[in-house]
């Protein structure tokens, strides 16, 4: 009786000592899995890291070597807006079609204005060249007709209504003589949006852009205009177009750039 005691005891004592090793053996593997799955999760993150680290830096450096050759402080480049009021300018001047602009890109106004033709017969040039006296007495005469429509407008408040689409003397582009107004309607804003974007399209070509696009008025600080144009070079255009920049942004890439 003792002796089946003791065997009994025995057999206990075993089985005890079995639970607890297959206890610690399936603890001890599900840690190690543990690791392993963290070593692993760690190593994907470092690896996604280094890549999007990697990708940013190709693109920065693709951005550079696709650069234009050409300098921030290139004539058709040069900026003139609110932000950087300009004296007069006194561009040498060429007429085109009883417009004038800048000498340098009368030949490209005509190419643009002729190509724009083919796609709408009843374009025309619309402004050009303004001196800053000029557009002194336009500017003048719009604050004008704004408090003549609406009384209650202060001054300051008409001369902000104004600034939606004229700009004061010295901030307005069309003294560079590098701006023209294109259209075949009088009025702005008011041509056909797919004529629009057709001749937007072949611009560059020429070396102009669409100045004032909807979605860049926080870099210009004008709203959108159907018929302003605005020559910066053949390169620098289509360079602008293909990355979608202001000529602010533009800018500012180029100084980032050494440039």
């Amino acid at each position: 009786m003792k002796k089946r005691s003791f065997i009994g005891l025995i057999l206990q004592v075993l089985v005890v000592v079995v639970f607890i090793m297959c206890l610690y053996l399936f603890t001890h593997d599900n840690q190690v899995k543990q690791v392993s799955q963290s070593s692993t999760s760690s190593t994907s993150s470092t690896s996604s890291v280094v890549a999007s680290s990697k990708s940013s830096s190709q693109s920065s450096q693709n951005q550079k070597i696709d650069l234009p050759d050409v300098s921030s402080s290139d004539w058709e480049l040069v900026l003139v807006n609110r932000n950087n009021i300009k004296e007069e300018m006194n561009p040498e001047l060429a007429e085109v079609e009883g417009v004038q602009v800048d000498a340098r890109i009368a030949e490209n106004v005509t190419n643009f204005l002729a190509a724009a033709r083919a796609i709408e017969p009843n374009e025309k040039l619309i402004s050009g060249y303004r001196s800053v006296a000029y557009q002194q007495e336009l500017y003048n005469s719009y604050v004008q007709q704004e408090i003549a429509n609406d009384p209650s407008l202060t001054q300051e408040a008409a001369e902000e209504k104004v600034q939606t689409y004229s700009q004061p003397p010295g901030a307005s582009e069309h003294q560079t003589g590098l701006a023209i107004d294109m259209s075949n309607v009088n009025s702005l804003n008011e041509s056909n949006a797919e004529i629009v974007s057709q001749i937007k399209a072949i611009a560059p070509e020429y070396g102009f852009v669409l100045r004032f696009e909807s979605d860049k008025q926080d870099s210009t600080g004008i709203g959108y205009e159907d018929w302003h144009y605005r020559y910066v070079g053949v390169e620098s255009a289509k360079y602008m177009t293909e990355h979608n920049l202001s000529l602010e942004e533009y800018l500012n890439v180029l100084k980032e750039n050494g440039k």
